[in-house]
């Protein structure tokens, strides 16, 4: 489904936008771990893409009202 199924002011319109984002941020970070050889560095960077990882599924559920808060 894309945006254009929903209208500007329907939350779910922003939430994908959002979700992109940080899918974007995601996979950007992960592909700087193996650009660095700092094992601190990449440890931020994978911790980081975890994170904006569980955003995004928080971000999912949400447009999906798959968990109870979101229900």
């Amino acid at each position: 489904m894309s945006n254009a199924s929903f209208a500007e002011s329907d939350p779910r319109y922003h939430s994908k936008n959002i979700r992109r984002m940080l899918d974007d941020v995601s996979q950007h970070v992960r592909e700087d771990v193996r650009k660095v050889d700092d094992p601190k560095a990449q440890a931020l960077f994978e911790t980081t893409a975890e994170v904006l990882d569980g955003l995004n599924k928080a971000y999912r559920d949400f447009e999906s009202r798959n968990e109870g808060a979101w229900k």
